[in-house]
């Protein structure tokens, strides 16, 4: 392999190659992004609803418990 592009111009390995890559696997290379920025994105909601409702449970918690105090 390394013979066969000794022999080519720089701008063939540099530029026409990834250029094909990015042709034939575009789609896959989209679709996996889209995928981890997916995720991303329901891990990050995941992690603020839970937040959200231990904070309120705990809001809930004090303002119980110091009530019972009376």
């Amino acid at each position: 392999m390394r013979e066969i592009f000794a022999g080519m111009p720089w701008w063939v390995k540099w530029i026409a190659v990834p250029v094909i890559a990015i042709f034939v696997f575009g789609g896959l290379i989209a679709s996996v992004v889209g995928f981890v920025i997916g995720l991303l994105f329901k891990v990050l909601l995941f992690v603020v609803l839970v937040g959200g409702l231990i904070f309120v449970i705990r809001k809930f918690m004090s303002s119980s418990s110091s009530r019972g105090d009376w």
